[in-house]
């Protein structure tokens, strides 16, 4: 590889770096915004957990170089995902079957 193609390479890979840098410092912004908001507390736990994934998602994208990986990481990831989503059905229905919600109470 030459020095001048590996140059442009570099550039590119910083621009990419900038820009999901100012992804999550908007995302940061966000997640600080809707705090103020003074939502319920399971759309203030959605809203955040949202704004969450996105961000974990452009870290281990970009910055752990997972966007170039194989169908393999791609299946363990989801499971993973699957099992994150159930794990947080399970518990919010638990916060509410101990209030009573679930079970006809107030």
């Amino acid at each position: 590889m030459s020095d001048a193609s590996h140059a442009e390479e570099m550039k590119r890979h910083v621009k990419i770096y900038q820009r999901v840098f100012f992804a999550l410092a908007v995302l940061t912004i966000l997640t600080v915004s809707v705090s103020y908001l003074h939502l319920p507390i399971i759309y203030a736990m959605i809203i955040a957990l949202l704004i969450a994934i996105s961000k974990s998602s452009l870290v281990a994208s970009f910055f752990m170089h997972l966007i170039s990986e194989k169908r393999a990481v791609f299946l363990v990831l989801t499971f993973t995902l699957i099992f994150l989503i159930a794990m947080f059905i399970l518990l919010i229905g638990s916060y509410y079957e101990q209030e009573g919600v679930f079970l006809g109470g107030h």
